[in-house]
């Protein structure tokens, strides 16, 4: 991702690192791993800054799979986007470019659609509702995250998502007619968002946004806060809404062939380490997303959405139902948010 190297910083929340991954400290053990030419090296792409809290981890991760393979294997982490977008690092990934990566629920669609399911709005607004979800339906996207070729090491998320504006808020979905809201461009469900809502969206990778806030060619984001200050887009935005969203979902997936590829040994230590990655990552998330959209609201005007969102956000559902996703898996994923 085309970014400033500007160190991102936390008000609070890095002492409590070394707490969270107390079982990274076990196979890594800090400290410099003994002499050794790595018989393998595990290439992964990633969105996420380096000195942003997905780096913080992922720098630990790649010291944990050094020390407990004694060397033999080598974990190498692309920051920033600089293999691409997730679209184009999704394509190395299954080319065989890279070797897997830590994608958001967008790049998981590349492999296997109904995991964006997840990412329906107005339902999964809290982790309990989320970690609910995961367990009804996370062994179903794993399977079919494999059948296509990723192996998935563990769910991982990126926050929950809050709307936020430039200029002035966006509390009815007539307001956000009259604005110009960013949307990915591989994502499947703004599209039916915007239609119902009669908006017209601009089209952007990642890396495009920034850019485009700064000259106002777009004035809404549906985010969550941790990427928001991770992606240096706070400083560019003045208003957010109360109410969450949805989440924004990921995990840590490898090409299924490179990781059989490896020795046995080598093997398990990329299951054990990434499934303790996640774990620690996930854990971590929940917690500093909050805390930085504490922070962000203290700084922005905070707005409430019109109730007419709830009507909105349920005719995107039955929309994304009637051929996007089966309606047996929207009913799931409702089902969990209750």
């Amino acid at each position: 991702m085309t970014l400033s190297s500007r160190p991102w910083r936390y008000a609070r929340g890095r002492t409590k690192l070394v707490t969270v991954l107390a079982a990274f400290a076990i196979f890594a053990g800090f400290m410099a791993p003994r002499e050794a030419h790595a018989q393998k090296k595990v290439q992964f792409g990633t969105l996420a800054p380096k000195q942003s809290i997905w780096g913080t981890v992922f720098q630990v991760w790649e010291k944990a799979v050094n020390k407990k393979s004694d060397g033999k294997l080598e974990l190498i982490f692309h920051y920033n986007g600089s293999q691409g977008d997730e679209g184009a690092m999704v394509g190395k990934i299954k080319a065989g470019q890279l070797d897997g990566g830590a994608v958001t629920a967008v790049g998981l669609s590349k492999y296997y659609k109904p995991v964006l399911a997840m990412q329906m709005p107005g339902v999964l607004n809290t982790w309990g509702k989320v970690d609910k979800a995961i367990a009804s339906v996370g062994g179903e996207f794993s399977d079919g995250l494999k059948k296509e070729g990723a192996y998935n090491l563990g769910w991982g998320f990126v926050g929950m998502a809050h709307i936020f504006s430039k200029g002035g808020a966006v509390a009815s979905p007539t307001d956000l007619k009259k604005r110009k809201p960013y949307q990915w461009r591989d994502d499947i469900i703004s599209p039916v968002f915007y239609q119902v809502v009669g908006a017209t969206p601009v089209l952007l990778n990642v890396p495009e946004v920034l850019p485009n806030l700064k000259t106002g060619a777009i004035d809404v984001i549906n985010s969550p806060a941790l990427a928001v200050e991770a992606l240096q887009w706070s400083g560019h935005v003045t208003h957010v809404s109360k109410e969450i969203t949805g989440p924004g979902i990921g995990a840590l997936i490898m090409n299924n062939s490179k990781l059989e590829d490896l020795p046995g040994d080598l093997r398990t230590i990329m299951k054990d380490t990434g499934a303790i990655a996640a774990k620690a990552l996930t854990e971590k998330i929940k917690a500093e997303d909050t805390a930085a959209y504490d922070r962000m609201s203290k700084k922005m005007t905070v707005f409430e959405l019109d109730k007419s969102y709830t009507g909105i956000f349920q005719k995107v559902r039955e929309r994304l139902g009637q051929g996007t996703f089966k309606p047996e898996l929207v009913q799931k994923i409702e089902a969990a948010g209750k």
